[in-house]
């Protein structure tokens, strides 16, 4: 007997097991719309009314993934005086779900691929999952990081299942797991070689256990672990709620809500525990960070997975032999990211004792990970295989990509890319791994400008997740588009900017690290300062932050902008930060961490500790700032630089600033972006906030015409 239930297949065979198949109709996964939840609510009813006839329940899916979970689109349009409706809708899926592991039928979920979100959720409610033993598919609950909760009892029966200490990885971090992982961690039953054999376990199941009910249904159950009311447990909560307040000083509130859902769910039943897990996620869908997080970390990274910001109509490149000029830090980092993708990598310096260090780099990050399990030496070996170090230029030929990155220097960059370029196969890329100095500056020294491009990557490489594609003048669009092809080749996520001085993340990230600077010159306490960064959100203060960059260097590059600005005919106009950065480095020899100190000291011994000498040099008190005027501050000034780049044409689209202010300069997470924080705050309060700023601290807060002109016309940036 077949009959269709858009968008559930049901399927009933002469055994009595009804298969269900979700197949959305016009969608490439299947997700939890309102289709979805009307046609599942008649098919838990049909199920309830055959229950006689039915000898159990599979579900699976016909498309490639088992299920992606929510409809954000859904979820993005509640709006806090849909407080009620949206509680009540929960607590409405969550009872048919109850009615489905009720059934006093075994269900079983056969998962053919990625379940998330809510498609975990489908398999937790089920009394058994079996899985394709596939390391591409992907199992778990991401909503914490856009935001929200796993609010289809994916808080409460994953606490059931593993005991609040082992779960709150995947429900409170959105940890991630591969299906072998998966089963050696009791969620699930087996996996399969191929579809055949995962239908073929979940039927045997079925028909070994007839009538099964869920261990948290059982008379006298009792959730994994220590006892709610344990001391043991107690202080386990009061350290990890110490612990997350730490980290996130109160901006994300998805995870505390989780934990607090979490723990409380531990001394009810389950029917309670769903209805507190509703009331959480409630205040979360409501709640503008999770509107921010939607926003810019599905949305408009979804835009810049499938290429929105790459030129159209050229043909997708596959890049087979890199060069890297350079084996410092940059330079074997940027080797590392190919070489873990399969792409052999040609690493040059000077010396071969250079570039065999830069090797090494590598292999000491491999064998870090021999040593927590997560390779063999084999895969180790055959990775390292990949990179050949080298003092010859010889060695680059047939490259169809070389990036440059020594230092900052033009001069060098120059010669280097002189030398090199002439052994790239006919049309490769020459690119420049420079943070600072203009593109178009950098291409006079290619014979093929037109194929010169930047490629800006972050410290440390293997860590850090963005690239920066600088386009300057004459690069061309293919250039661009063969240079964006490279980099989602290697994983890493792009954003293309246009060619300027510091282009848009170190640009902006200069005015980060110099507002904090600009408050010491104000009499700001440098405590103060810092706690006001970390509590606006950014991941590091200001003054740690210009430690670790080094005042040093930051003065030569105040000093080279100076020289070209004014070789263009442009007054340079100096900021508050230039003449704290010049005593500190000139007068009080203390240029940052790599010099022996700077606004911190670092003991052989211990942590490092803001230098107490600071307040003899920089009297404090000059003028009083409000807190909040601290926060703001370092809010403010970067969201409105970030402005400035898109009215010049530096930047394009709000995605690239959102997602490149975040991974790139740390913007904080919970805003979804410098341009969506001020869409968030709203352009009109912004902009009067902004004036006032300006009023108390200085012209560099006045708001640009770009912005003046939205708030004026009620619009947001798009």
């Amino acid at each position: 007997m077949t009959a269709i239930m858009n968008p559930i297949k049901f399927e009933k065979a002469s055994d009595g097991i009804v298969t269900l198949t979700f197949d959305a109709p016009e969608q490439s996964a299947n997700t939890m719309t309102v289709a979805f939840k009307q046609a599942f609510s008649e098919v838990i009813g049909r199920l309830e009314s055959e229950r006689d006839q039915i000898a159990g329940v599979i579900m699976t899916s016909a498309k490639k993934t088992f299920f992606a979970g929510g409809n954000l689109k859904d979820l993005m349009a509640v709006t806090p005086d849909q407080a009620e409706e949206f509680f009540a809708r929960s607590v409405t899926t969550k009872m048919e779900h109850r009615r489905l592991e009720k059934l006093g039928k075994p269900v079983v979920a056969a998962i053919n691929g990625t379940a998330l979100g809510g498609g975990w959720e489908l398999c937790l409610m089920s009394h058994a999952r079996f899985c394709l033993n596939d390391d591409k598919i992907m199992l778990g609950l991401p909503e914490v990081t856009l935001g929200l909760l796993p609010g289809a009892g994916g808080v409460v029966r994953m606490t059931r299942m593993l005991g609040l200490k082992a779960a709150l990885p995947y429900v409170m971090e959105g940890k991630i797991i591969k299906p072998s992982d998966a089963l050696q961690a009791g969620l699930l039953n087996g996996l399969a070689k191929d579809q055949t054999d995962l239908l073929a376990q979940a039927r045997t199941w079925i028909r070994n256990n007839p009538a099964p009910v869920q261990a948290w249904d059982q008379e006298g159950f009792k959730i994994p672990g220590d006892t709610p009311t344990s001391t043991e447990l107690l202080t386990f909560i009061e350290t990890t709620s110490a612990n997350l307040l730490k980290k996130t000083r109160g901006c994300l509130p998805a995870p505390s809500t989780i934990l607090n859902v979490a723990v409380q769910s531990l001394s009810v039943d389950i029917d309670q525990a769903l209805l507190l897990e509703a009331r959480g996620m409630t205040s979360l869908v409501t709640h503008p960070v999770s509107k921010n997080m939607i926003h810019t970390f599905f949305f408009q990274m979804n835009e810049i997975k499938s290429g929105k910001s790459r030129p159209k109509d050229i043909a997708r490149a596959t890049f087979t032999r890199v060069g890297v000029l350079g084996a410092g830090l940059m330079g074997a980092g940027i080797t590392y990211a190919n070489v873990m993708r399969g792409i052999p990598t040609v690493l040059k310096d000077i010396s071969m004792a250079a570039a065999e260090k830069g090797k090494a780099y590598t292999a000491n990050l491999l064998n870090k990970q021999i040593e927590k399990g997560l390779m063999h030496a084999e895969k180790r070996d055959a990775i390292l295989a990949l990179i050949t170090p080298t003092d010859q230029a010889s060695a680059l030929q047939d490259c169809d990509l070389i990036i440059e990155a020594v230092f900052e220097k033009r001069d060098l960059k120059a010669q280097v890319t002189q030398e090199a370029e002439p052994y790239l196969i006919k049309n490769g890329l020459m690119a420049s791994n420079t943070s600072t100095l203009p593109i178009g500056s950098l291409a006079v020294a290619s014979a093929h400008p037109e194929n010169f491009i930047g490629l800006h990557f972050f410290s440390p490489v293997d860590k850090m997740p963005l690239v920066e594609i600088i386009k300057g003048a004459k690069t061309s669009e293919e250039t661009l588009a063969r240079a964006y092809d490279y980099v989602m080749q290697i994983g890493k996520t792009p954003i293309v900017v246009n060619d300027s001085r510091g282009f848009f993340t170190s640009r902006v990230f200069r005015t980060f690290r110099n507002e904090g600077i600009s408050m010491l010159a104000d009499g700001a306490n440098p405590e103060l300062i810092e706690n006001a960064s970390l509590d606006a959100g950014m991941p590091v203060g200001p003054l740690a932050v210009a430690d670790e960059v080094s005042m040093a260097l930051s003065m030569s590059v105040t000093q080279q902008t100076r020289i070209d600005l004014e070789a263009e005919g442009t007054p340079y106009i100096a900021q508050p930060a230039d003449a704290v950065v010049e005593k500190m480095v000139l007068e009080l020899k203390r240029p940052g961490r790599a010099g022996g100190g700077g606004f911190y000291e670092y003991p052989k011994e211990g942590r490092k500790f803001l230098w107490p000498e600071l307040s003899k040099h920089f009297t404090p008190g000059k003028i009083e700032i409000p807190y909040e005027d601290m926060k703001d501050r370092i809010l403010f000034i970067q969201a409105l630089e970030t402005v400035r780049c898109l009215q010049e044409g530096v930047l394009e689209s709000s995605r690239d600033a959102n997602i490149g202010s975040i991974m790139g300069i740390g913007f904080p997470r919970w805003t979804g972006g410098a341009i969506q924080f001020i869409n968030q705050y709203g352009l009109q309060e912004f902009t009067a906030r902004a004036r006032e700023l300006e009023a108390k601290y200085g012209a560099r807060f006045a708001p640009p015409a770009l912005l003046l002109q939205k708030a004026a016309a009620g619009q947001k940036f798009e």
